[in-house]
């Protein structure tokens, strides 16, 4: 049986697809406002899709959209008519329908007349709910049915759903509403050149009660929950002026969807984490999360700290090989309010990934640089040590020094690095790698897994452990380069399968090799210039897959598609090699795409070249907003700018390669070290104001882990 992969969704959400995100909880719906059950769309809480119909009518009429406009990633107006039966063109009533998410949804609607005569008009609201697990509806295959009751009183209509020993609910808010079992109804008469207006809250029942202080306005200033929350998030990041003002857009954007993406983690409140991505990821994922939030350390540190000390409450403990938990692995994904039966490995946490474990220990190394305090990262020390045993004792199963999957359940993932699709594996004539497969990226991120451990070990004193990781890390470096790289083709194979052969496809993934330093210098330009042959780079950005491979196909999620994060890493990874033109050709195309999207980068887009066709093509379920697509500009500028930082070694490094095309840049409110600095780069030229005592600024590269651990070796802490 196959694992779950990108090819069982339900296919696209629809032209026009209105998506609302804030934490958990999201709202697919038409561009009209309308949420139809038959459609893979509906209000999301916890997993849950509460609410699966939401239909307005005005005198029977379904409304036509005329606009759609997201004012905030919570928050949307549709603009709709009421179309005439008359024979007309032209209709007097425009309806308005301002709609927040957040804990259910808060929706004003309100129809105005533009004619000179009063509107009597019967506005009805159909309403359904299935409680179907997102999965359910993701995959198009909703089996259950519940047992349900529904009851009309107080101004609300509230149902009650049971299934098994699982019992969920929903309540409709409505004040002023005729309310049967099914719809909600008004009758009202709109004023000529007037305009009449209510508000319906939608809201989930927690523990058989209904709570609505998810929308209440406590303070009196006409914020809601969101807005505040919203407000501050924008007063705790970096404040932005480019001199490319489209640029500059596309970063604000990423930052508000950065902050709609922000969940809880719900025994610690006050850790914050990052989603992977709506509509169907909003929850923790080992790999997503940690990408995301090492992209993100620019603005904000704090989520990767808290992304790393959620993952470590979960950290594997026992071998399972139905949820393919093994001790010491850190999790795939997380899911909150979702059967047994339906989730990946039948349980609400899953551990299908082979690369999340050496990111964890990538990530704080990374983390240990921002200053936070001694004791925080000294409490993650041992969940790291026991991610380098889960990569010694599980993750490297034959023996021979790399890092491999198979998976473990028929319901599992049958691929476990970020190519997670059932086919994205696969030599040059098209045939699929069999397992145990090692990936080449995955041999990357352990090797800086290895040097990042062993610089917090020289850090600490301690350099017996040091040293043993670092021959560890040289070791793994040159077994790579021995054995992944195919002078023939002057490119890197994208893994070994079960019998060690090189699985001969030229991919992207060797991309993210570069960017750890696990290339050999010899070999760089090769790989570089074969990153943007034409067979590679579409002129929107790197492919996944090259057009001369068997399983190229530009519409698929993993053979052909352009990944914006996968970009972003591979132009931090040709910055590092010295390849300064083609990482600011890549970033720039990038940065160009997103203005076809309002400023917002989706997860991935199709790999057709733009000498074909003039912009870039959706891919059709891609996510939006995503984690990594949202943190890819991130990372795009701050590694053109060469920001980067190391507190306990004092210092802040800049060596900006901007394009000029990007014009000046001017940032405040930057976080560094418990304090906020101000960052300009003006003709090339970098300089920082406001860094705290004992720091200072250095023109130039900040120096690699790789060579912060050999000058630890040679000169070892007393």
């Amino acid at each position: 049986m196959a694992g779950w992969n990108a090819d069982t969704a339900a296919g696209p959400l629809g032209a026009g697809t209105v998506t609302l995100v804030e934490g958990s909880c999201f709202c697919i719906s038409l561009p009209n406002g309308d949420i139809r059950p038959e459609d893979p769309h509906g209000l999301f809480v916890n997993d849950t899709r509460i609410l699966s119909g939401w239909c307005l009518s005005v005198d029977s009429q379904p409304l036509e959209s005329l606009a759609a406009e997201m004012k905030e990633p919570y928050r949307a107006l549709f603009v709709d008519r009421v179309p005439r039966t008359d024979g007309y063109a032209d209709s007097s009533l425009i309806v308005e329908r301002v709609r927040e998410v957040g804990a259910g949804i808060q929706e004003q609607i309100s129809v105005h007349n533009y004619s000179a005569a009063p509107a009597e008009c019967v506005i009805a609201l159909k309403v359904e709910a299935d409680f179907a697990d997102l999965f359910e509806v993701k995959e198009a295959r909703i089996r259950r049915r519940w047992d349900e009751t529904r009851e009309v009183y107080g101004g609300a209509l509230t149902v009650r759903a049971a299934w098994q020993d699982v019992r969920k609910g929903m309540a409709v808010q409505a004040p002023g509403a005729d309310i049967s079992a099914d719809a909600v109804t008004y009758r009202v008469s709109v004023p000529a050149h007037g305009q009449w207006s209510t508000v319906l809250t939608v809201l989930p029942s927690i523990g058989g009660a209904i709570s609505s202080t998810a929308f209440v306005h406590l303070d009196g200033d006409g914020l809601s929950p969101r807005d505040r929350r919203r407000r501050e998030w924008v007063a705790k990041i970096p404040v932005l002026l480019m001199g490319n003002r489209s640029i500059e857009r596309t970063l604000r954007r990423s930052y508000d969807d950065l902050g709609a993406l922000r969940i809880e983690d719900p025994n610690h409140p006050e850790r914050v984490v990052v989603a992977a991505g709506a509509p169907w990821f909003m929850t923790l994922f080992g790999r997503d999360s940690l990408w995301a939030s090492q992209m993100a350390l620019p603005v904000d540190p704090s989520l990767a700290l808290g992304t790393l000390q959620t993952l470590a409450d979960r950290q594997g403990l026992v071998v399972d090989p139905v949820s393919e938990e093994e001790p010491g692995k850190i999790l795939h994904e997380v899911r909150l309010d979702v059967s047994s039966g339906l989730s990946l490995g039948g349980k609400s946490t899953y551990y299908g990934s082979v690369d999340a474990t050496p990111l964890f220990v990538a990530v704080l190394g990374s983390v240990s640089r921002w200053g936070f305090a001694a004791d925080t990262i000294a409490a993650l020390m041992p969940h790291a040590d026991r991610a380098l045993e889960w990569i010694r004792d599980y993750g490297d199963k034959d023996g021979d020094g790399f890092v491999e999957y198979q998976h473990l359940n028929e319901h599992g993932l049958i691929n476990q690095g970020w190519k997670d699709s059932w086919d994205g594996i696969n030599f040059a004539d098209g045939r699929l790698a069999e397992p145990p497969i090692a990936l080449c990226e995955v041999q990357a991120y352990v090797y800086v897994a290895y040097i990042s451990r062993a610089w917090m070990a020289y850090d600490a004193g301690d350099k017996a452990l040091g040293d043993e990781l670092k021959d560890q890390a040289a070791q793994l470096k040159r077994r790579f380069n021995e054995q992944f790289w195919m002078p023939e083709r002057g490119y890197y194979a994208i893994a070994l399968d079960g019998k060690k052969r090189q699985v001969d496809a030229c991919a992207s993934n060797m991309g993210h090799c570069l960017w750890f330093g696990l290339i050999d210098e010899d070999k760089a330009p090769q790989v570089a210039a074969r990153l943007m042959s034409d067979e590679m780079f579409s002129g929107w950005g790197v492919r996944t897959l090259a057009t001369d491979m068997g399983a190229y196909n530009p519409a698929s999620y993993h053979n052909g598609s352009v990944w914006p994060h996968d970009n972003a890493v591979i132009v931090a990874g040709l910055l590092r090699y010295g390849f300064l033109a083609e990482a600011q050709r890549i970033s720039t195309a990038l940065l160009e795409a997103a203005e076809y999207s309002e400023g917002r980068l989706p997860e991935l887009f199709c790999g057709f070249s733009r000498d074909h066709l003039s912009a870039p093509v959706p891919y059709p379920t891609a996510c939006s907003p995503q984690a990594w697509a949202a943190t890819t500009p991130i990372l795009l500028i701050t590694s053109l700018m060469g920001y980067d930082t190391h507190v306990s070694r004092g210092g802040v490094w800049m060596n900006p390669v901007l394009p000029e095309s990007y014009g000046d840049l001017h940032i405040t409110n930057a976080p560094m070290s418990g304090s906020r600095i101000t960052v300009d780069i003006a003709n090339s030229i970098p300089s920082v104001q406001g860094l705290p005592e004992g720091m200072a600024f250095h023109q130039g590269h900040r120096p690699w882990m790789t060579e912060l651990v050999e000058q630890a070796r040679l000169h070892p802490k007393a």
